[in-house]
């Protein structure tokens, strides 16, 4: 069988996994979000935090309760990784230092899960598991709980209430993210991924000199590091590493678990808006940018020119031969359209092109699909720009689901669209103009310039892979990654729930003849070109100077 082949039946695979979950889950998690009853240990966790899950919650409300516990999560998880010298289980590692300690609990506290550190030697159990496993389950259900806050906004009416976060976040966590997380950890087990919580022991000889692996609760990480969009690898290898990622099955289990959630999640949206044709085209809008982008990252993976990739049968290195060409590409797409960190490959050595689809997946806003819960309420606030620039176009007051998109609507809509390319761009600026962020660059010219602008992308997003060939564990890079992190992921919150509270406000519109179908076709075609519009508009001259440049050259 051929590479290329291989990596097309893989992909014709996932899709009939992906497919034949949809609709249960997507149902399942409408009816976990609708539902008026709580389970009992769910009772048990609102005593203990002293919040009421029935009481309704306005816009400013629901904003508080998502910035104050992700404060606090923020300041546990820096504290944690402060204290780690002093703390059992911590394998002879010392605590983490200022600068990176605050990067890391931004990071993981934002889904972002961007990591300065080699992970196999510098944290212990007890921050692995009890600090930055747990936030890839809280940061998770914060995301979903936003995008479920929007879908209520467009579902009520005459009502600025968009339910409780509290217990949207708990029934996400407990009723959602972890049953999947705990059949996924499994099934890796079964694959091979390893789950202990062994100490440092030496490997063999080598040159004279050993080598040192260290254990732990590997498998149970990576699936929610997977689900829940999140990336933070328990080694520095990422999901190259054999002990999280040992062969092809898992390979594609793990590509599974990173779109269940986001795509599925449309099934929810058409549900709870009472119109599953609405979910339909928001789905077909998603997966036809990941289709797209994903046969445009395999074709420049496998055949592009020049002699030694023309020997290699494509571009070869820095790819695991245990995947091969068509998988990485895969995974690399799945990972940079969602809000996913993982790597089973290293962008860095792709080529110029296929470093440049990397970097636009997440240039799109991670929308196809997106992160968990990040990706719905990012593309319907790209819905929300596309039907204002119909609405344009036929001089008639653009409707979205039977709510009027007014100057207050679009104004919270274009303040959310401008957020990060604003991060991305100013902190990619300034370090090319400074001494000390250049000196990090392994590469020099556009490749250099492809290294810092992904750091910033990566980071601003919430996607959290690296380019690799930066030196990013600097006090610069800790600190102004850090802070792109944290506005990049709560400034757009702000704006969505925002959003939310107006449509929510809203009678709703009567259709007529002069409503635009937002559930046919013809509107997600709309929608498709108004995000690549937009991310093209915003980045073309950024692209133009790294990968785009850098594969014109070669």
């Amino acid at each position: 069988m051929s590479p290329v082949l291989a990596g097309v039946l893989q992909l014709l695979a996932l899709m009939v996994a992906l497919a034949l979950a949809y609709r249960p889950l997507g149902d399942y998690m409408a009816g976990v979000y609708s539902s008026p009853k709580h389970l009992r240990v769910e009772k048990w966790i609102y005593r203990v935090i002293g919040a009421n899950p029935a009481t309704e919650m306005r816009w400013p409300a629901y904003l508080r309760g998502v910035l104050g516990f992700s404060l606090v999560s923020v300041l546990f998880l820096y504290l944690l990784q402060r204290i780690q010298g002093s703390l059992p289980g911590s394998l002879g590692f010392s605590s983490i230092d200022p600068d990176q300690a605050f990067n890391t609990a931004a990071s993981f506290v934002s889904n972002t899960n961007w990591q300065s550190y080699y992970g196999e030697q510098a944290m212990g159990h007890v921050v692995q598991t009890g600090g930055l496993a747990v936030q890839n389950f809280l940061s998770a259900a914060v995301g979903m709980a936003v995008a479920i806050a929007l879908v209520r906004g467009f579902a009520r009416s005459r009502t600025g209430e968009l339910g409780n976060f509290w217990a949207d976040m708990v029934r996400g966590t407990i009723r959602i993210l972890l049953p999947i997380a705990l059949v996924g950890a499994v099934l890796l087990v079964a694959c091979g991924a390893i789950q202990n919580f062994a100490g440092i022991h030496p490997v063999g000889q080598f040159m004279g000199g050993g080598q040192q692996w260290n254990g732990g609760a590997v498998a149970s990480q990576e699936a929610i590091k997977e689900l829940g969009t999140n990336g933070g690898g328990y080694f520095n290898a990422n999901s190259a590493h054999p002990f999280e990622n040992p062969n092809g099955l898992s390979n594609l289990l793990e590509i599974f678990l990173i779109l269940l959630i986001p795509l599925s999640l449309t099934r929810t949206f058409g549900r709870m808006v009472g119109s599953v044709k609405q979910g339909y085209a928001i789905l077909a809008t998603m997966v036809t940018i990941w289709i797209v982008f994903t046969a445009l990252m395999m074709w420049t993976e496998f055949h592009h020119g020049g002699p030694a990739f023309d020997i290699a049968g494509g571009a070869t290195e820095g790819k695991e031969t245990r995947f091969g060409i068509g998988a990485s590409s895969i995974f690399s797409v799945a990972t940079t359209l969602t809000s996913t960190g993982a790597v089973n490959s290293f962008l860095s050595s792709y080529t110029g092109f296929g470093g440049g689809i990397a970097l636009l997946g997440m240039q799109l806003g991670e929308i196809a699909p997106g992160g968990v819960g990040s990706g719905l309420y990012g593309i319907l606030i790209m819905a929300v720009i596309a039907v204002f620039l119909a609405g344009l176009m036929v001089g008639r007051t653009p409707e979205y689901l039977g709510k009027k998109i007014g100057t207050r609507q679009i104004k919270f809509a274009a303040c959310y669209i401008l957020i990060t390319p604003v991060l991305v761009l100013c902190f990619t600026g300034v370090a090319m103009a400074m001494n000390t962020p250049a000196n990090s660059m392994t590469n020099s010219g556009a490749h250099g310039f492809s290294e810092i602008l992904y750091a910033y992308t990566s980071g601003a997003n919430n996607n959290g892979s690296a380019f690799a060939g930066l030196n990013a564990d600097t006090q610069w890079f800790n600190t102004s990654i850090g802070i792109a992190m944290l506005l990049g992921r709560f400034l757009p919150m702000v704006f969505v729930l925002a959003l939310a509270g107006s449509l929510a406000e809203q009678k709703p519109v009567p259709v007529t003849a002069g409503t635009l179908r937002t559930d046919k076709p013809l509107f997600s075609g709309l929608l498709v070109g108004t995000i690549m519009i937009v991310a093209g508009l915003t980045y073309f001259p950024a692209l133009a100077l790294g990968p785009l440049a850098e594969g014109l050259a070669s």
